[in-house]
């Protein structure tokens, strides 16, 4: 254990996925694909809404927003996951760790409130057509964006803060292969219960209402489209969302398990799987389920590479 005369530590030690060699290999070429195709997918997503004007719209922004934040929540978690696979350290400084915690929480928030001003977009789309151009206006547009991430900046700024004043002077073994909160709250050996109290309340607050808005969003959603009469309108409408509600029920299906659930009594093998599905999958997936299900992705993408064609 690495630590100074005053007994706090100042690296802790990640555990890895698997200590079998063949599978330490076999998860080192999967992860890296995945790294490599997440960082490709997502910037082609940027570049084709950016040189597009046709996709200059409040959607596409947001998806835009969206595939930005996939970059920096994989590249926060995957990088360090190939390190401690090839060998070279399973170790991570106090520093280290705390910015990981940092970019990741800042992220995983302002992705759900990305997802809810998405859904929101959604419904003025399909239920109130007429008004979409003033209620989804640019002003109001980078408001949001604004909102999304300057929320989500102030929310793992208080959690940094109350984790930084905490003493680590036990074990610094971690029960995972990233840094997070409820497994560092784990080793401290300071009075955590201001640091649970913000954690539910971050919960509660990102999570649950964010998920509830959303729920409602599509409640309104399904029901104006159930409402239109023809086949083809009911298809053309569903389209404009059903990638979204795909990325929603993925994303949220995983976070709710993950940060919900109680640190002590939980499987620590189960978290490690459901965290690499948001952190290494769900980034990857993204824009494969984006440009599979929208028109318009594909086409914009076909302009700009032919190869796709």
């Amino acid at each position: 254990m690495a630590i100074n005369n005053s007994t706090t530590v100042v690296e802790f030690v990640l555990q890895g996925l698997s200590e079998d060699p063949g599978l330490q290999a076999l998860f080192l070429a999967f992860f890296l694909l995945l790294y490599i195709l997440a960082l490709a997918g997502n910037t082609l997503i940027i570049i084709a809404i950016s040189l597009n004007p046709r996709l200059h719209t409040p959607m596409y922004f947001f998806l835009a927003n969206l595939a930005l934040l996939d970059i920096i929540c994989t590249s926060t978690v995957v990088p360090k996951l190939l390190e401690g696979l090839v060998g070279k350290s399973s170790h991570i400084s106090y520093k280290g760790c705390m910015t990981q915690v940092f970019f990741l929480i800042w992220v995983l928030g302002a992705e759900l409130l990305l997802l809810t001003a998405m859904a929101y977009d959604r419904y003025v789309a399909i239920c109130r057509p007429l008004h979409y151009n003033t209620l989804m206006s640019w002003p109001i547009c980078v408001l949001l964006a604004g909102f999304v991430w300057v929320i989500g900046i102030a929310n793992t700024s208080v959690h940094i803060g109350l984790l930084v004043r905490l003493n680590f002077c036990g074990s610094n073994q971690i029960r995972h292969f990233l840094c997070e909160v409820p497994t560092l709250l784990l080793l401290s050996c300071s009075p955590t219960t201001l640091n649970n109290i913000m954690l539910v309340i971050a919960d509660v607050y990102f999570g649950v209402l964010n998920f509830l808005l959303t729920m409602i969003s599509y409640s309104f959603i399904i029901s104006s489209i159930l409402r239109i009469r023809s086949a083809e309108g009911k298809k053309r409408a569903f389209s404009t969302c059903s990638a979204h509600l795909v990325v929603v029920t993925l994303y949220y299906s995983t976070i709710i398990y993950t940060y919900l659930q109680p640190g002590s009594g939980s499987s620590f093998q189960n978290s490690k799987v459901v965290t690499l599905l948001y952190t290494a999958v769900s980034p990857t997936l993204n824009p494969i389920i984006y440009s599979l299900r929208n028109k318009d992705v594909k086409v914009a993408l076909k302009r700009l590479f032919p190869c796709f064609h």
